[in-house]
């Protein structure tokens, strides 16, 4: 995926669509406090296991917030998409892999593991993380996200999992690591091979 960033500035934020900022002020154990919070959506995210090729389905895409930091801006993550619809969290992680990365999934297949919370520091937001398996006979499309999204669909063998989640130039984010956390506690309770 070409990914060719110029004219990159920051700007103060003006009629936002998707957060807002606030100053919160509390006390504490009759201590005056204040912080600095971000109200974002909650969201979703789904690990895709693919059955033929034995390896995950990612997406890789561009964060200006990561840019920011690195001047790459490259993330690698699972399928997403915020909460923003009048639809199930399960519609949504179901919708998030047909736009993202292109395979249709039955909503009785797209199972619901568990919820946490994200950025904690800053933010807050909820995120529930989902399960699905595809196969070829699922694709309808190359996926790559709608509405001007820049989403490459990305293959991770399962052989390839450890190294990918110790390097530490990828970037990654902390929902996909627990998801291969929970991915390894799976199989190593189904007692099932390293080589799955």
């Amino acid at each position: 995926m070409k990914n060719h960033i110029e004219k990159f500035t920051l700007h103060p934020l003006v009629d936002p669509k998707f957060i807002s900022t606030s100053l919160a002020r509390y006390e504490q154990n009759g201590i005056v406090k204040s912080w600095e919070i971000v109200q974002a959506h909650d969201s979703v995210s789904v690990l895709i296991y693919h059955r033929e090729f034995k390896s995950f389905i990612l997406v890789k895409q561009f964060r200006p917030a990561v840019y920011v930091n690195n001047r790459d801006g490259m993330s690698l993550e699972l399928c997403a998409g915020i909460v923003d619809k009048e639809m199930s969290w399960q519609q949504i992680a179901q919708e998030e892999i047909e736009e993202e990365c292109g395979y249709a999934v039955s909503l009785e297949n797209v199972q619901k593991i568990t919820s946490f919370y994200t950025s904690v520091g800053f933010a807050g937001s909820k995120q529930t993380l989902y399960y699905a398996e595809v196969d070829e006979s699922m694709k309808v499309s190359e996926g790559g996200g709608v509405d001007g999204e820049l989403i490459e669909v990305i293959i991770l063998p399962l052989q390839d999992v450890e190294k990918f989640i110790y390097d530490e130039g990828i970037v990654k984010t902390p929902g996909l690591m627990f998801a291969f956390m929970w991915w390894n506690d799976k199989m190593r309770k189904q007692k099932v091979p390293k080589e799955y």
